[in-house]
């Protein structure tokens, strides 16, 4: 549920849209496939280390069957950077046996089924739909839209798909790919966890939380 002294959406929407324009993933893709698979590395670690790992993956892996006809310790090796190596390979070859059995290799344009893959979640399911494929299905909850919805009042709630929820009521439909890129940028560059810079903050004004950081 919302604050009632939330911020206002549709001038969070525009001042953030000012300030960060093209605001887009920061993870490196060039198909649908590349963005699922950089996605589900990218659990629990950075798009900087990802980008790193799949700048050569990318080239050696091409289709969802060299992911699932791969050696597993091999992939493993392929992607250990990224932390949590073996539940990944896992994952991946999991989501690539079903693409090659179930979508003739092809990443599926539904939610419905792209939360049936092995390792992909709503989250991450989020993500392909709306870059990938321009399909406004959700918000993607990650740990900086979940704090930065609290902080603007948008959400009291922790649980992930109930931030999502609240903001699906709020965000214009339109808006819901870009709005969770807004507020990670600005969640990494500006509102960060221990010491946002509300001096420095387009939303300072609006923002029921601005000043209560400050030492």
């Amino acid at each position: 549920m919302s604050d009632q002294n939330a911020a206002p959406i549709s001038e969070v929407l525009n001042r953030l849209k000012a300030e960060y324009p093209g605001a887009t993933t920061e993870l490196h893709w060039t198909n649908p496939l590349e963005l699922l698979v950089a996605t589900i590395l990218s659990a629990q670690t950075t798009d900087v280390q990802v980008n790193q790992v799949t700048e050569g993956l990318f080239e050696k892996y091409r289709s969802a069957m060299d992911y699932a006809e791969a050696d597993p310790s091999e992939l493993e090796e392929d992607i250990r950077p990224t932390g949590f190596f073996r539940n990944k390979a896992r994952s991946l070859q999991g989501m690539a046996c079903a693409l090659v059995e179930d979508h003739d290799g092809e990443v599926p344009r539904t939610m419905s089924e792209l939360v049936a893959l092995p390792g992909v979640g709503r989250k991450t399911a989020n993500v392909v739909l709306g870059n990938a494929y321009s399909v406004d299905e959700g918000v993607v909850v990650d740990t900086h839209v979940k704090r930065l919805s609290n902080r603007l009042g948008l959400s009291s709630e922790q649980n992930p798909e109930k931030v999502e929820r609240d903001l699906m009521r709020i965000v214009p439909r339109e808006d819901w790919t870009i709005f969770s890129h807004l507020l990670i940028l600005h969640g990494r560059r500006v509102c960060k966890a221990r010491k946002p810079d509300c001096p420095g903050c387009v939303l300072n004004d609006i923002c029921p939380s601005a000043g209560t950081f400050q030492v």
